[in-house]
């Protein structure tokens, strides 16, 4: 579990929550339903509009990744393209068919069956940079729902506050519910601003940085696959392939 994500979430709010009471503010005039609704439903209504259903659910999915995210041993993997090296030095290209078999990740059992089928070093790049450009398209359109949200949710916020202010202007001769009109449109307003910088926009580039890390693990995969199809010695893969370590220190 990524505790700094959690703690993030509870410091913004508390820092808000503890300004209110500060400045001698209720707690509770921060709670309205009504804004909740326009902010978040209108928020929500709109970046469905823009989105495919796979796009929507899986950026809904991949909120997990916030608080969960996704783990990468970079140097299991390094060890294991070393072994395939010395492997194949060993007994060729078809010695590696037994490792393929106990790949869970389908792009590297892909790229592992292709070296062991014989295919070309040119033509094996070729094939998987192809995946990983569509697997990479794939994973930022999901993501994107989030910055859309935090680009949304301001705006929302701005037409419940415009809301509250008719609901003020229609009722300016019964001055007991002006309060709650001007409390809809005010509110209204920190909850769009605030849902989009404290929230929305910051998980958008939190999946971000996920996605190229785990794009960059594909890629590290890949030019070891294309350095043993190339035979080279297992001492240069591993030095090259270490260089890729330099991002994660």
């Amino acid at each position: 579990m990524d505790k700094l994500s959690i703690i993030a979430i509870m410091g913004g709010l508390t820092a808000i929550l503890a300004g209110q009471a500060l400045e001698g503010g209720h707690l509770g005039s921060l709670l309205q339903l009504t804004a909740f609704m326009i902010v978040i439903g209108g928020t929500a209504s709109a970046v469905m509009l823009q989105s495919t259903p796979r796009q929507f659910v899986n950026g809904l999915k991949m909120l997990k990744w916030v608080f969960y995210p996704p783990q990468f041993n970079h140097e299991k993997m390094i060890r294991d393209i070393i072994q395939w090296s010395q492997s194949a030095r060993k007994g060729g290209l078809l010695s590696l068919e037994g490792y393929v078999s106990l790949q869970h990740d389908p792009y590297t059992k892909k790229a592992l069956q292709m070296l062991v089928d014989g295919a070309a070093p040119e033509t094996l790049r070729s094939v998987m940079e192809v995946e990983i450009t569509m697997f990479e398209h794939a994973r930022k359109q999901a993501a994107k729902i989030w910055e859309s949200a935090g680009g949304y949710a301001p705006t929302i916020g701005i037409i419940g506050a415009v809301l509250g202010l008719i609901h003020v202007m229609e009722n300016l001769s019964d001055p007991t519910k002006l309060g709650s009109g001007i409390a809809v449109a005010f509110v209204a307003t920190v909850y769009g601003v605030g849902s989009a910088n404290l929230f929305f926009l910051p998980v958008a580039v939190k999946l971000k940085n996920l996605i190229a890390t785990e794009i960059a693990t594909k890629e590290l995969i890949l030019e070891g696959v294309i350095a043993i199809a190339n035979g080279e010695n297992p001492r240069i893969i591993e030095s090259r392939l270490r260089g890729f370590l330099a991002m994660y220190a």
